[in-house]
């Protein structure tokens, strides 16, 4: 990856959390969403049909923000939620994140 660099977080309920946010001029701006787009295509096609609240039995789920700041920045956050079988996929396709 370029933009998204994640750093895992596990929670004392066995949920794993896996926080991006990259922050971009104006003219990178479509890129950084390009990779949040494929990151999610890459879940989606992976676990197709377990996108849902985690601590309700499904393997992952997402939220993405993106805002624009002062001076035309703008910022993107991508934070996965994931059951362990979902972290050891993510891991083995994108590497070890930080953290």
């Amino acid at each position: 990856m370029r933009y998204l660099d994640f750093e895992l977080s596990e929670g004392d309920d066995g949920i794993t959390t896996l926080d991006a946010m990259a922050s971009t001029p104006a003219a990178r701006h479509a890129d950084v969403l390009a990779e949040a787009a494929a990151v999610l295509a890459w879940c989606r096609r992976e676990f197709p049909h377990t996108e849902g609240p985690v601590e309700e039995g499904q393997d992952w789920d997402h939220e993405l923000l993106v805002s624009q700041e002062d001076g035309g920045w703008h910022t993107v956050t991508l934070t996965l939620t994931g059951s362990a079988r979902f972290v050891d996929a993510f891991l083995a396709a994108f590497g070890e994140p930080l953290g």
